[in-house]
């Protein structure tokens, strides 16, 4: 019987095996995106605590209206998590791109990232 998996779930089976060998601590959190259809989200998680330090999406206020493309709204998340991680002190993150390629939305924020300060 053949087995149909869908996009999710190979995203998904992607995710678990990067996260085996990637782990955020407290001296190098991890920074996880999760890209949505029309949205992107970044958050700065301590995995040894359990708590998220920082976080920032497209669907916050200053960023929800803004004119332009997807790949530029994750590029204004990038700069805007990199702002907020370094004001609580954090300046080397490990990226953690959940399963999805890196390219596009998810490279424009990473690189968005750097460019504000983070090193990864």
């Amino acid at each position: 019987m053949t087995k149909l998996t869908t996009r999710t779930a190979s995203r998904t089976k992607r995710h678990e095996r990067i996260r085996l060998r990637l782990a955020g601590t407290a001296s190098r959190p991890r920074l996880a995106v999760f890209r949505s259809l029309n949205h992107i989200y970044a958050q700065v998680i301590d995995d040894t605590s359990g708590q998220t330090l920082t976080a920032a999406s497209s669907l916050e206020s200053g960023l929800r209206g803004a004119e332009g493309t997807k790949v530029a709204d994750a590029k204004r998340v990038g700069q805007l998590v990199a702002e907020r991680a370094k004001a609580a002190g954090v300046d080397k993150v490990v990226f953690d791109r959940a399963g999805f390629q890196y390219h596009g939305r998810v490279r424009s924020l990473a690189e968005a990232a750097r460019e504000a300060g983070l090193d990864f």
